[in-house]
């Protein structure tokens, strides 16, 4: 198996940044296309624990589109082979007192590309960086 090999890493790193453009200007039909449309898919955020698209959707669709700005640091993509990834990132927002963590899980799926079929999102106290 080949580590970073360079056009999947380079294709799940499009697909990240598709996704954080989405997730900050509050593009709900963008990432719910990035998210495999499965009843397997998971997503832990702060305060719920979703499983399946449908929950994800719904939480999607109901969440208030404001202060969704973030800066990203410590970006981490890595892909194993060429259908198989994940992403990790530590985001920070302005004024906020925690510092958010970001941890994703990509596959490459037939018929649809890159999606993510398992992400977390945390909260912790700030350190530097």
């Amino acid at each position: 198996m080949q580590i970073n090999q360079t056009d999947a890493h380079a294709e799940l790193t499009a697909a990240f940044h598709r996704y954080e453009d989405a997730l900050v200007n509050n593009r709900v039909e963008v990432l719910d296309e990035l998210f495999w449309p499965s009843e397997h898919t998971v997503r832990f955020g702060v305060g719920e624990n979703l499983y399946g698209i449908q929950e994800i959707r719904a939480f999607r669709s109901a969440r208030p589109a404001m202060n969704l700005a973030r800066t990203l640091r410590r970006t981490v993509i890595t892909t194993f082979g060429s259908d198989a990834g994940t992403a990790m990132t530590e985001f920070v927002r302005d004024n906020a007192e925690l510092l958010g963590r970001q941890s994703q899980t990509w596959m490459r799926l037939p018929g649809l590309g890159w999606r993510v079929v398992a992400a977390h999102v945390s909260l912790m106290k700030k350190t530097p960086a």
